[in-house]
């Protein structure tokens, strides 16, 4: 079993920037990719940002550019750096690990962006 555990959401203004952080515990081998995905209020999740083991990175449109995916492998920590929020970018943040072709998903931290 793989625990994910989020954290560093919060109330930031439009313009300002928030870092997400998500922790990984158990039985982690062979992570196949990291990534955030999130859900706004009556909407379907959606894909954020990806990094797979070989470091590659790819983006939502709506945030590219402003997001950036990272990760520390010896700490099993995935971050998700998040500059000139928009009030659009509100929503429920969720971290995924792929884990032997498995998903594992964290229990969600709320962004908020106020104008």
């Amino acid at each position: 079993q793989v625990q994910l555990v989020e954290s560093g959401g919060g109330l930031v203004q439009a313009g300002g920037s928030l870092r997400l952080s998500c922790v990984a515990s158990g039985s982690i081998f062979s992570i196949n990719a990291m990534g955030w995905y999130r859900q706004a209020p009556g909407k379907q999740r959606e894909f954020v940002a990806v990094i797979t083991n070989s470091g590659s990175t790819n983006y939502a449109t709506s945030v590219k550019g402003r997001f950036t995916i990272s990760r520390d492998n010896a700490k099993n920590t995935v971050y998700l750096q998040m500059n000139s929020l928009k009030r659009e970018d509100t929503a429920v943040y969720y971290c995924k690990f792929v884990v032997r072709g498995y998903d594992y998903w964290g229990q969600g931290t709320q962004v908020t962006v106020s104008s």
